[in-house]
């Protein structure tokens, strides 16, 4: 449940819209390890899939 709750919190930043009592709950909550970690865990995720996609296109 954690990890989706940071996984959950790190989509919506990648969005850049959330309101300021999630972003204040979220703060008391995550840890900054592992919000870093499943950030740069998405962030090779969607440039991998970015890639994939100009290689299945071209």
């Amino acid at each position: 449940m954690r990890l989706l709750h940071t996984i959950r919190a790190v989509l919506w930043a990648f969005f850049g819209v959330r309101k300021r009592a999630g972003y204040e709950e979220d703060l008391g909550k995550l840890s900054p390890f592992a919000t870093i970690a499943v950030a740069l865990a998405l962030v090779l995720a969607f440039v991998g899939g970015l890639i994939a996609l100009v290689n299945w296109v071209v």
